[in-house]
């Protein structure tokens, strides 16, 4: 656990690393390759919001523990969203993002991240959310 020496944002911190470690875990890298967790989580969090309709992406931002909503929010333009995209070019802008080498390709990569978020929200709203995709994007969904 981190300390910063504010109980607050000690907690927020640690929920935040907390997340970032399944998605290492699942890929074995080492908490030296922090960085790519992170990367992996960003780029999945924005293209998500970006395509979902802007009262869902607020009430699932909602869920998301404190630090990370602020990754979630980061260069959000509502009026710009809902961005229409398949699952194709959902995973095409993924990989975009994410300038690392992986293993396996760039579905896998987002499931896991998608798991290691589905851990951290509602049942209730992990379902809306789903509800709330096209079924090509729906399916990469866990």
């Amino acid at each position: 656990m981190v300390a910063t020496g504010f109980s607050s944002f000690d907690t927020m911190v640690d929920k935040a690393n907390r997340l970032l470690k399944e998605i290492e875990e699942v890929y074995g890298w080492p908490k030296e390759r922090r960085k790519q967790s992170y990367a992996a989580l960003r780029a999945v969090l924005h293209h998500l919001r970006d395509r979902l309709p802007v009262d869902e992406a607020v009430q699932f931002g909602a869920q998301l523990p404190t630090l990370l909503r602020g990754v979630y929010y980061d260069g959000w333009r509502p009026a710009h969203t809902p961005v229409k995209m398949n699952s194709e070019e959902f995973l095409r802008r993924v990989r975009a993002d994410f300038p690392y080498a992986i293993e396996g390709d760039t579905e896998q990569l987002v499931r896991t991240v998608l798991q290691a978020l589905e851990r951290h929200v509602s049942e209730g709203e992990w379902n809306d959310l789903k509800a709330r995709l096209p079924s090509s994007l729906a399916s990469v969904i866990p």
